[in-house]
């Protein structure tokens, strides 16, 4: 068992914090509870679009996130989901409050570095993206087909997580603005330090560079119907040279009954299936 030490700032910021001095470094993630799923029809790729804007600069330090952490040794990265955008950032232990200063820089300030000029430049970044990964890839389409067979229109696992290229180009930079103080607020995150701190040292940083941070609006769980199983085959046609078969089946929330007993039936179902590779 991995010990660890929670704690909650009065702005509602979970704190976790793990000793482990077993290298001089120390890794910093940070998890807001927003995905895709948090989007409203017609307004999809936002929470995906501020996975890159969270990159590119706060009011204390507009120069970017990548190059300051990078001169001090660190290695970084972020990504979203349906359910979730998580930051993380591994660096050696003399840059920890380095790392916790332009997380918590992002985390109240960003909105007045977020000009119109900056969201139209990563808007176009990220639709490049898409083109690139999955309009002009082989096979890139085919889970954008399924999850839009399975999941009702109105449904949050409806809409691809990048986003529809339509909803990108008509939305705003005030929508953007709207939507990072609905979500991206200390009551709404998860923040983890682990690696060569004491954990006193890591709180009192956290406290002093976050606790000034104001906790946004509640974020309520959302309400969703269960889908209802049903058979469909779908035919997708597409540039590649082979054909190939996907299959796809809704399933239980995570952590509800049965989840944890499918995670088990679907990695021996994997190892199977490498074992017949190697066998061949």
């Amino acid at each position: 068992m991995i010990a660890f030490t929670k704690h909650t700032l009065a702005n509602g910021l979970q704190v976790i914090v793990h000793e482990d001095h077993h290298q001089p470094v120390v890794a910093v993630n940070i998890w807001y509870h927003v995905g895709s799923k948090n989007e409203a029809p017609g307004r999809s790729g936002l929470a995906h679009l501020f996975e890159h804007l969270m990159f590119k600069g706060a009011e204390h330090q507009p120069r970017g996130f990548f190059q300051p952490l990078q001169e001090a040794g660190g290695s970084l990265n972020g990504s979203t989901s349906a359910d979730r955008t998580n930051y993380w950032v591994v660096v050696p232990g003399g840059a920890t409050e380095l790392a916790l200063w332009m997380e918590a820089d992002r985390m109240g300030w960003l909105v007045p570095a977020l000009s119109v000029e900056r969201f139209e430049t990563e808007r176009e970044v990220v639709l490049n993206e898409r083109r690139q990964s999955y309009d002009n890839r082989p096979y890139g389409l085919a889970h954008f087909a399924l999850s839009e067979a399975i999941y009702p229109t109105d449904h949050p696992y409806h809409w691809p997580t990048i986003g529809y290229p339509a909803d990108l180009r008509e939305a705003t930079v005030d929508d953007a603005r709207a939507f990072f103080l609905r979500y991206y607020h200390p009551a709404n995150a998860s923040l983890t330090i682990a690696g060569d701190i004491s954990t006193d040292a890591a709180l009192a940083m956290v406290e002093r560079l976050f606790g000034e941070i104001p906790a946004g609006p509640a974020v309520d769980a959302l309400s969703t119907k269960p889908v209802t199983p049903s058979s469909r085959r779908l035919l997708l046609e597409d540039r590649v040279e082979l054909p190939r078969l996907y299959m796809m089946w809704p399933s239980p929330a995570l952590f509800a009954g049965d989840d944890a007993v499918l995670d088990v039936l679907a990695t021996s179902s994997r190892m199977a299936e490498r074992r017949a590779c190697i066998a061949r």
